[in-house]
């Protein structure tokens, strides 16, 4: 088992993700690419004390960017959506 650092990389804060949030208990983060369901579940219950119900990854796609005549790419990423037992939340989202 990876540390928990090294598989969640950083958290989304979109208005989307913080109606997650609020409303079914949904946190999003950027995983590392390797990261698989059960290692992205122990990382969140291990940094953040919580308890996790269930867990989506998905592939975002890198995004073309063009400057003037030269085009290049952004680079894609894994997202995990991690939904929370009811009754756990995570505090470094609380606003």
């Amino acid at each position: 088992m990876r540390d928990p650092r090294d598989v969640i990389l950083r958290p989304i804060i979109t208005e989307k993700t913080s109606d997650l949030m609020g409303q079914d208990n949904k946190y999003t983060f950027v995983v590392n690419k390797d990261s698989n369901k059960t290692e992205v579940a122990y990382a969140v219950e291990k940094l953040f004390n919580v308890k996790v119900l269930k867990v989506n990854i998905m592939n975002v796609r890198p995004k073309r960017r063009r400057v003037g005549r030269f085009e290049g790419t952004k680079p894609g990423y894994n997202k995990a959506i991690v939904k929370l037992v009811p009754g756990h939340t995570i505090e470094l989202f609380d606003l």
